[in-house]
C-alpha cells in the first residue's frame, strides 16, 4: 500500500509501530460504543458518525425531528467520554455574551476593575440545542470558538479547554422563528448527521427501557486525555494514494468550476471547498479505526460523502425547477468512484 504525502509530512509512517496503538484504540472505542448502546437505542449509524466527528477533532450538526434522542446522545457522550459538557438552548433573544461570556465590573476596597466571567462555551463538549433559532449575530459568536478554539472579549483572547467540540442540533421541519445558518457557519461542522426514526425492534427496546422505574445511567469508558491522544493517533493513520485521489475527485467534481459533469454545471450553485476534502481525509481515517482497520479505503469515502458534502453544497433555481435534489447530485458523484 502506498502512503500519501498528506500522511508523511512528518516522515514515513511504519505500520508495524502504529498497528498496536490502533488496535488498542479500537478496543477502547468498542467499550465506548457498548456504554452508549446501553442508553441510546437504534441509532448505531448516528452514534458512529458522532464518534467519527469527535475522533477527528471536529464538530457535528445533528439534524432530525424532535424526540429522536439528539440531546440524550450528547449528554451520554459527555459522561461516557469523560469530558465536561454544557448545554445552551438557542432562542431568538440569546446574545453573544450569553455564550462566550462577558466582563463585569467589580468593586473591592474602593477599587474598581473588570473581571471576565466565562460563558458556557468554556467546556469540552458544548451542546448547541436548536442552533438555528438564534439570530445570526449570536450564531457567529461560535465561529471563532469552533475554528480557533478561543474567544476574544474586550480585546483579550481567552483559550478554550481541550478537547473542544460543538454538537449542534437542528429541527428540519420547524421554520417559523428560525434563522438559517450561513455558509461560513455550516462549513465549520465536520459532518451533518441525519438522525432518522429507529427501527421497530430498537424502538420497542427503547420503550421498555425508558418507561420503567429508572433509566440506566451511562458509565464512563474514556477520559478527556485519552480522547486527545486518540485524535492525535487518527492524524497518523496512513492513507493510500488511491483514497487521496478519490477524495479529490469527489470534492473537485462537485464544483461547477472544476467538474466535467454537465449535471453539476447546470444544477450546482456552489460546491465544496478545500475544507470538505480535509473533512473527508480525517473522517475516513476515523471510520477505518472504528472498523478495526489500519488504513481507510474508498468505501469509507463513499460512506461519508453525504454527511461531509450535503451542508457544503447548494443547488440553483434550475435544479429546483427540474426536481433535482442534493442527495441525487452527491450520489452521482459517488458513482464515479466505483
Amino acid at each position: 500500500m502506498s502512503i500519501s504525502m498528506a500522511s508523511t509530512q512528518q516522515g514515513a509512517i511504519d505500520p508495524t509501530t502504529i498497528l498496536p496503538e490502533i488496535e488498542a484504540l479500537g478496543a477502547r472505542i468498542g467499550r465506548v460504543r457498548t456504554a452508549i448502546g446501553r442508553v441510546i437505542f437504534g441509532q448505531d449509524e448516528v452514534v458512529d458518525q458522532t464518534l467519527i466527528t469527535l475522533l477527528s477533532g471536529g464538530h457535528a450538526l445533528l439534524v432530525g425531528v424532535p424526540g429522536l434522542g439528539k440531546s440524550r446522545l450528547v449528554e451520554t457522550l459527555g459522561t461516557v467520554l469523560g469530558v465536561a459538557t454544557k448545554r445552551v438552548q438557542f432562542t431568538p433573544d440569546l446574545m453573544p455574551a450569553d455564550i462566550i461570556g462577558s466582563e463585569v465590573l467589580d468593586e473591592t476596597e474602593g477599587r474598581r476593575s473588570f473581571r471576565f466571567v466565562p460563558g458556557p462555551v468554556f467546556c469540552q463538549l458544548l451542546m448547541a440545542d436548536e442552533i438555528n433559532r438564534a439570530s445570526p449575530r449570536t450564531q457567529s459568536a461560535l465561529l471563532q470558538a469552533m475554528q480557533e478554539q478561543r474567544v476574544a472579549v474586550a480585546g483579550v483572547e481567552h483559550g478554550l479547554p481541550r478537547p473542544f467540540h460543538v454538537l449542534a442540533t437542528q429541527n428540519p421541519i420547524e421554520q417559523e422563528g428560525t434563522y438559517p445558518l450561513p455558509e461560513a457557519q455550516l462549513d465549520r461542522f465536520l459532518l451533518e448527521i441525519d438522525v432518522s426514526y429507529p427501527a421497530l425492534e430498537a424502538e420497542r427496546t427503547m420503550l421498555l427501557a425508558t418507561t420503567g422505574v429508572a433509566d440506566a445511567p451511562p458509565q464512563q469508558a474514556m477520559t478527556a486525555e485519552e480522547l486527545r491522544a486518540a485524535q492525535a493517533l487518527i492524524r497518523r493513520v496512513p492513507v493510500g494514494e488511491k483514497v487521496v485521489d478519490a477524495i479529490l475527485l469527489l470534492v473537485r467534481g462537485g464544483r461547477p468550476e472544476t467538474t466535467d459533469d454537465d449535471t453539476v454545471r447546470r444544477h450546482v450553485a456552489w460546491g465544496p471547498g478545500p475544507r470538505a476534502a480535509q473533512a473527508l481525509m480525517l473522517a475516513s481515517r476515523a471510520r477505518a479505526v472504528l472498523g478495526g482497520r489500519l488504513a481507510p479505503s474508498i468505501d469509507d469515502v463513499v460512506a461519508l460523502a453525504r454527511p461531509v458534502l450535503r451542508h457544503r453544497m447548494a443547488l440553483n433555481f434550475s435544479a429546483r425547477a427540474d426536481g433535482v435534489v442534493l442527495a441525487d447530485v452527491i450520489d452521482r458523484l459517488v458513482e464515479r468512484l466505483a
